[in-house]
């Protein structure tokens, strides 16, 4: 994955920029209640352990290359400072060439709400131009639910999201979610998904 390799600071939420497309929606909002529930210390004390790693790029831009969700729920709460920690500094590379490199480390997740990959330039340039994948708050629900385990695999639940994308009709998902969580649960403790970063099923 990364690691690290700066001092830690604080800067403006508004000031990063996302590496990814999507987020899901759902998750957002599940975390943004979580913050709006905490008081005034337990919120200063719960953003001094949240850290988010960053890519240093453009212009001196920072591109985060985890925790978009929470990102995207804190701007919904209207917070304004954040700290980072620099993994690597890519300030010198422009444009496309920026943009490869994250790819080819896997640090930039350039696929829509229907799983396509799209070009870098329709990654955001905000958190509200995010798009919703429900597909990937399912993935959460499931991990959440204990159907696969946390790894150090990139873009981890976007795998997932894809595989229960190809399995679970839209329709269901929307309809009746409880069935499509069951579904979901069912098929990644199957065999069928053993491929997958994270499976804890059984052969």
């Amino acid at each position: 994955m990364y690691r690290i390799g700066s001092k830690l600071k604080e800067v403006e939420l508004k000031n990063l920029r996302p590496t990814q497309m999507t987020v899901g929606f759902k998750e957002v909002e599940k975390k943004r209640k979580s913050w709006a529930a905490m008081n005034t210390d337990d919120r200063r004390q719960a953003m001094n352990r949240q850290l988010f790693p960053v890519i240093k790029g453009p212009k001196k831009t920072f591109y985060i290359l985890d925790h978009h969700h929470t990102a995207a729920a804190l701007v919904k709460e209207k917070s304004e400072c954040v700290l980072i920690g620099v993994v690597k500094d890519l300030s010198a590379l422009k444009g496309e060439s920026f943009w490869i490199f994250l790819d080819h480390y896997s640090w930039v997740h350039p696929y829509d709400e229907r799983g396509t990959r799209r070009g870098f330039a329709d990654i955001p340039n905000n958190f509200e131009g995010l798009k919703d994948d429900p597909f990937r708050s399912l993935a959460g629900e499931v991990r959440d639910a204990g159907g696969f385990a946390k790894s150090d695999a990139p873009f981890l639940e976007f795998l997932w999201a894809n595989h229960f994308r190809g399995a679970i009709p839209g329709r269901m998902l929307q309809s009746d979610p409880k069935k499509a969580l069951a579904r979901a649960l069912a098929l990644a403790r199957s065999p069928k998904s053993e491929f997958l970063p994270g499976w804890s099923g059984r052969r």
